[in-house]
């Protein structure tokens, strides 16, 4: 039987704050601070999300919608199947649409919601996530904002959850499994 441990601070608060900032005036420069939605993917990408828009230019009409999706089913691995729990509530035919997810390792949660967006034909449809797994990749899945990349290990915080537990840490700590 195994559990599952609070490891190491791998990504410090500070490193992530000045990371987002950074993300932040990047999309709004790429855009031209023209309007945007932000749809942020429930419930892993809320602190995420949130920070991002506030370091957004005042100037810069900025709306937020979230959708929500299940493929993990409390375990650490994805499912394969996508489920969406909450769609979200606005037309996005003709606007310009930025997704903003927790991490990508399959690709395959990612790949899914962008196929079902496209197909509402929005004028732009972007994407952001705080952290990218590339060695996990299942599927081509292209990410137009990266926040880090890191290795194959299961990591919580700032959002990132096992089993509901540790989303309210402010740095992004790995999971040890320890036998018992």
């Amino acid at each position: 039987m195994s559990e599952y441990k609070l490891g190491e601070v791998i990504m410090p608060r500070e490193v992530i704050a000045k990371r987002v900032k950074e993300l932040a005036d990047q999309i709004a420069n790429d855009l031209n601070k023209q309007e945007v939605l932000v749809v942020g993917i429930l419930t892993g990408a809320s602190l995420f999300l949130t920070d991002l828009v506030r370091e957004m230019p005042e100037d810069m009409d900025v709306r937020i919608d979230f959708m929500s999706v299940s493929s993990y089913m409390q375990d650490t691995t994805t499912s394969g199947v996508v489920r969406i729990l909450h769609d979200i509530k606005t037309s996005i035919e003709g606007k310009n649409v930025l997704v903003v997810e927790d991490i990508i390792d399959s690709g395959l949660t990612l790949n899914y919601l962008l196929k079902l967006l496209q197909s509402r034909k929005p004028a732009i449809l972007k994407t952001c996530v705080l952290l990218d797994k590339p060695s996990r990749r299942k599927t081509e899945v292209k990410v137009d904002y990266v926040g880090f990349e890191i290795p194959d290990e299961f990591v919580v915080g700032y959002g990132l959850d096992y089993a509901g537990k540790w989303r309210h840490l402010k740095d992004i700590r790995n999971v040890n499994v320890v036998e018992i």
